[in-house]
């Protein structure tokens, strides 16, 4: 099996700690190592080094190189961010390079995974599942009426009595408010959608060409110079022009490919915010549902979170249900249940020209 991992985001969600010069998967945000080393890592009893591509900015290439050295990790640096439809292109387009057919799993950098075991296990499964041609995805089992996350309905069962269920998709369904997410959660037809596919690089690329014929044209450029030294300069002259559109919108939703859902109970996070992450690491908070990560002292504070890595001592008294987070060169307090509202801060610095601090 290969796998592309898909490292191009910009993580606004987690300023201050994540910045351009390094966003979120290149951040140990809930592990020992960055989220990118975890992800790779974490495949390894399913996936040797030298079948795994990596495609991350260009800009992040030096820093891949040194997390990477001594590894057989192939890395392809996009010149611009084109959102994920053309990284699951590319990807597809330099495994087909590589040789052979073989289903190839496509997956984020920067998501979390409880049960490393029942991961594989899925993978696996989506991998036969995408034997016949058709494109398969991880749909999450839901753990409660989650707001944020895209789902998947599932259809007809494709699997055989007493195996492992597999599911044709009856539909990819937008994020939904709280009673249409109870509803979701209470029918038990509905899965997350983590954003995680399997399918033959030949199936990809056969449906990018029906599905965004424009991209296609643009991979069919790339794959004149591909292993040649010439690959990054056509990059530079490609992408820029290729329309920024998702996988999910760009060909899961119209191809006429067989779309299929493997259910998976894996623990899985996006870990899309400092929210999410306060959430997971339920274990580090003490018994006022505090936590801190840092040199930090918090009295009589209720359900806050600090995450202290300026180099300060950060003292808290009388707070409840706050985000500090301090570093270097920039300070963050916000209602911690306001947290997907940091992307809002990140534009007024934006608008104020402070691209230090971006």
């Amino acid at each position: 099996m290969h796998a592309v991992i898909m490292a191009g985001g910009s993580g606004t969600r987690f300023w201050p700690a994540s910045r351009r010069h390094r966003p979120k998967q290149f951040l140990r945000i809930a592990g020992e190592s960055p989220m990118v080393v975890e992800t790779c890592d974490r495949l390894a009893p399913l996936v040797k080094d030298e079948e795994i591509t990596l495609v991350l900015g260009a800009a992040h290439m030096e820093e891949a190189r040194s997390l990477f050295r001594g590894r057989a990790v192939h890395l392809l640096g996009e010149p611009v961010g084109r959102n994920t439809a053309p990284c699951i292109g590319l990807g597809a387009l330099y495994a087909e390079h590589l040789g052979g057919d073989e289903p190839l799993a496509f997956m984020p950098a920067d998501h979390f995974i409880a049960d490393v075991s029942s991961f594989l296990d899925d993978l696996k499964r989506a991998s036969k599942a995408a034997e016949a041609g058709g494109i398969v995805t991880l749909g999450i089992v839901p753990t409660k009426p989650e707001t944020g996350y895209g789902y998947i309905r599932k259809g007809r069962c494709l699997s055989e009595a007493g195996a492992s269920p597999v599911y044709e998709v009856d539909a990819f369904v937008e994020k939904p408010d709280r009673e249409t997410a109870l509803a979701y959660l209470e029918t038990g037809d509905y899965y997350w959608n983590a954003g995680i596919f399997v399918a033959r690089p030949g199936t990809i690329l056969k449906e990018i060409q029906a599905c965004l014929p424009g991209l296609w044209a643009g991979l069919n450029r790339l794959k004149t110079s591909l292993g040649t030294n010439g690959f990054q300069e056509e990059m530079e002259a490609v992408y820029p022009d290729l329309e920024s559109v998702s996988f999910d919108y760009g060909v899961m939703e119209r191809t006429r490919a067989p779309v299929i859902v493997v259910p998976s109970a894996c623990g899985w996070s996006d870990v899309g915010s400092w929210n999410a992450l306060y959430e997971l690491c339920r274990h580090e908070r003490d018994g006022r549902g505090n936590l801190v990560r840092g040199e930090a002292d918090l009295v009589e504070c209720r359900r806050t979170f600090v995450s202290s890595g300026g180099g300060r001592f950060v003292a808290c008294l009388g707070l409840e249900n706050c985000l500090i987070v301090d570093t270097p060169d920039a300070l963050l307090v916000v209602d911690l249940d306001r947290d997907q509202e940091i992307r809002s801060l990140v534009k007024r610095i934006e608008h104020r020209e402070k691209d230090e601090l971006l």
